[in-house]
């Protein structure tokens, strides 16, 4: 729980200074966004679980 309030914390004193200095939000549009995060965090969960599965069947 620390590191999503420190990751959460971070991203919005970086969007803060973003919007300040009238730049660009340096992330994709906002669902988009969002399903492209969860789309890379759930692709590499899903090799950590199978990648044993994988390489213990090739043995």
């Amino acid at each position: 729980m620390k590191e999503v309030l420190l990751a959460l914390s971070v991203g919005l004193i970086v969007g803060i200074l973003f919007a300040s200095f009238k730049l660009p939000i340096p992330a994709p549009p906002a669902l988009a966004g969002v399903a492209g995060i969860v789309g890379i965090y759930l692709g590499y969960k899903v090799v950590g679980w199978v990648g044993p599965m994988i390489a213990d069947l090739i043995k």
